[in-house]
């Protein structure tokens, strides 16, 4: 792995030493056994350090450059992947990828945000960034999906929507708004995993599901951590201190009450092991289409709009 973070450093020493002890493992029985030692230790280590991570240092994996995308889960996870183009008003968006597919011998409907590799790829995607015609795009499909009756699957990636001039002025608020209203009167089944940032409502523009589910070290915000520190404390570096205030992690969400379930991912991340964090999400999504096949049309909306509703719930407590 060529990129590294600050507090992923003391895995990385080791795993630098246990790689040049490799090259040289045939010379010794010696060097094999402080090979051996050296790779428990490694295991040992990266237990300790993810198992410990602050809500910072998720949100950092979250954005993490190596981590897999929609398309990269589209190759591990679906076949007979069809990707349909377009809004049918302005234009089609690259910030968002959708088409027809087959997981599992099932049909359905995949649409999720799509983030660059390398800067010339991440321009044209605008870093996972839809313009309103993304939404519109993804907003035809699923209205496709209703008339088909294929269940819907999105995967949530993105900063949040993108903010152009020419976004504004396309209509970006509207887009928006007119996919939460229409995601909430769908009959199918809809799934959304958070496979990384899910980012306000560029995020909940296409999330507004059945059942909303997170990679563990992927996030889930109205706001980033370092926005949030330069609205309240004018000091975009206060970002870990607003990270832990957003709870925005997926075990805070879990507990309350805003997502139905973790996806586990290998120790390190999904970046560390993609097949496997693959295998993990089919897992959970063929498990949640089982579930919700299995509820009528209607009990199914009235979940959903129930779901939403209970959001933001409190209790006071009497003096």
């Amino acid at each position: 792995m060529s990129a590294w973070l600050d507090f992923e450093k003391p895995v990385l020493e080791l795993e630098q030493k246990i790689q040049n002890l490799r090259e040289k493992a045939g010379a010794s029985g010696g060097a094999a056994l402080e090979l051996a030692e050296l790779e428990r230790r490694a295991e040992s280590l990266r237990r300790e350090v993810y198992a410990n991570l602050t809500a910072y240092q998720r949100v950092q994996l979250a954005k993490h450059p190596q981590r897999p995308y929609t398309l990269d889960y589209v190759e591990r996870c679906f076949t007979d992947w069809t990707e349909l183009h377009g809004d049918r008003h302005f234009a089609d968006d690259p910030a968002i990828v959708s088409g027809l597919a087959m997981i599992d011998q099932r049909p359905v409907l995949l649409i999720g945000h799509q983030k660059g590799r390398g800067t010339k790829e991440n321009l044209m995607r605008r870093f996972g960034m839809p313009n309103p015609e993304g939404y519109r795009k993804a907003l035809r499909l699923m209205q496709l999906a209703e008339r088909f009756q294929v269940p819907v699957v999105t995967l949530v990636d993105t900063p949040g929507a993108y903010p152009g001039l020419g976004a504004e002025e396309r209509g970006q608020a509207e887009a928006i708004a007119v996919n939460l209203r229409e995601m909430a009167k769908l009959s199918v089944p809809i799934i959304t995993v958070v496979i990384g940032e899910g980012g306000s409502g560029g995020a909940l523009a296409i999330a507004v599901s059945d059942v909303v589910l997170m990679f563990e070290n992927s996030v889930y915000s109205v706001i980033s951590p370092e926005g949030c520190a330069a609205i309240l404390w004018r000091d975009g570096k206060k970002g870990p201190l607003a990270a832990e205030a957003l709870k925005l992690t997926a075990p805070d969400l879990e507990r309350l009450g805003v997502i139905e379930g973790i996806v586990p991912e290998p120790v390190g991340g999904a970046h560390r092991d993609p097949a496997a964090a693959a295998e993990a999400l089919k897992k959970a999504i063929l498990r949640h289409l089982d579930a919700l096949s299995g509820v009528s049309p209607s009990e199914r909306m009235d979940r959903r709009l129930a779901r939403f509703r209970r959001m933001g719930v409190y209790r006071e407590n009497p003096a």
